[in-house]
């Protein structure tokens, strides 16, 4: 038996993360919000770095409620 790993891709809130790269967001999670640049959007998550700068998080995007730019 072998056993294959899923995952759901959301292709219209990709192509909608990919125009906001670069900018400041406000990422609300399952967990909480998060405050900083939106660095980089790949199929199951994305990265953002900290408002200071100091570090960065990676948020799988099957846990993001919603995203704002600022």
């Amino acid at each position: 038996m072998s056993t294959q790993n899923v995952t759901l891709v959301d292709p219209y809130v990709i192509r909608t993360l990919e125009t906001i790269r670069g900018r400041n967001v406000v990422v609300e999670t399952v967990r909480g919000s998060l405050h900083g640049v939106l660095m980089d959007v790949k199929p199951d998550h994305i990265v953002v770095k900290s408002d200071n700068g100091d570090s960065r998080f990676f948020v799988r995007i099957q846990q993001i409620v919603h995203i704002m730019p600022i």
